[in-house]
């Protein structure tokens, strides 16, 4: 998959991108260049793909597909409209009120939110490791910062081996490689895993009752003493970590577990194995929804945006059995895919997140 990428990514053209905005005269609106799509490692794979096929059924230059996290690229597509400026974010959670906000203060005021499909994290080995069925709770206690001691305390996280998170866990290091802050899968992590495992325990459930600032805090702050390894946007290189360093354990999106069975596994939670179809109906827990941000502005301005973007949501490419299937893209069901080309059609802008 990484030969892959790499080629995907070495054919795409460098190309700017025309100045536009709505309060801009027509006149300055002469952008000649390509497609510029920045953000998500986990939609990176999807996004190339489609810029592949795009550039060889256009006959023009592919879009230039950037790898920022999905962070990263939301900052960078809110830094406004115009030349150098990208036309489409891809997010692997959906875009917060906070960075809304930004967008309409730097002038992106009309943005176009795409749901593309689905994808779960996983929790993965490698494939000669021991097998874990994890609770949601255990990935609290076995990775928060700082988690309850005696005399209702919160205290620096003690546990070094699963065994002492959950006696049901194997006696191993608590030793886990995965995405940094910038990353939409780290945010997504924290969401779906870290948060509701602490709402099951009392002493967590009573601070959330209490003050939500402050369980927040605790539930989405990871360990900082190596046994959470921030390991860059690259899930791919997670991936390979996992057979260097017998023993750890890896987080990353289900797209790359696909790609890799030969070498990894992924772990039950709450006795649930991520698949497609777990991811699609929700009952693994930690399933979430991927994402593509339009700037509407530049739909009419830089050449083929809204036909890319048609393109990314075809049945060849989003359908169930399209070529983003292939990719590990669990696709939409088939009235929530039509609902998003319907979105496409009228170029509708989101309202803001709450």
């Amino acid at each position: 998959m990484t030969r892959t990428l790499l080629a995907a990514a070495s054919a795409i053209a460098l190309v700017a991108l025309g100045a536009c905005g709505d309060n801009q005269s027509s006149g300055s609106q002469n952008a000649a260049g390509g497609i510029l799509a920045v953000g998500s490692s986990t939609v990176f794979p999807f996004a190339s793909r489609v810029a592949e096929n795009f550039s060889r059924t256009s006959g023009g230059a592919a879009p230039r597909v950037e790898s920022l996290g999905t962070g990263g690229g939301i900052q960078r597509f809110c830094e406004g409209v115009g030349a150098g400026t990208p036309d489409i974010a891809n997010a692997s959670r959906p875009m917060k009120k906070s960075e809304f906000e930004l967008c309409q203060k730097n002038g992106v005021t009309d943005i176009v939110e795409i749901k593309i499909g689905f994808d779960g994290i996983v929790i993965a080995t490698a494939r000669s490791g021991a097998s874990f069925d994890f609770r949601l709770q255990d990935l609290y206690l076995g990775l928060a910062k700082e988690v309850p001691g005696a005399g209702g305390a919160f205290v620096a996280n003690p546990s070094t081996t699963w065994n002492q998170v959950n006696p049901s866990l194997p006696a191993q290091r608590i030793q886990v490689y995965g995405p940094p802050p910038t990353s939409g899968t780290r945010d997504a992590f924290l969401e779906l895993g870290m948060a509701p495992g602490a709402k099951l325990i009392p002493a967590l459930a009573a601070v959330d009752k209490a003050d939500g600032d402050r369980f927040e805090a605790l539930a989405h702050t990871l360990r900082e003493d190596n046994a959470w390894i921030d390991s860059g946007e690259n899930d791919n290189a997670i991936v390979q970590t996992l057979t260097r360093t017998p023993g750890s354990l890896g987080v990353f999106g289900f797209s790359f577990l696909e790609q890799n069975m030969d070498t990894v596994k992924a772990e039950t939670i709450n006795g649930i194995a991520p698949s497609a179809d777990t991811i699609a109906d929700g009952t693994y827990p930690l399933a979430r929804s991927l994402y593509i941000y339009v700037k509407k502005a530049h739909v009419g301005v830089t050449p083929g945006l809204k036909e890319f973007v048609t393109e990314f949501m075809s049945e060849a490419a989003a359908g169930r059995g399209g070529y983003l299937q292939d990719r590990g893209l669990v696709p939409l069901p088939a009235e929530e895919l039509a609902a998003q080309r319907a979105l496409i059609s009228a170029m509708t802008p989101m309202t803001s997140p709450q």
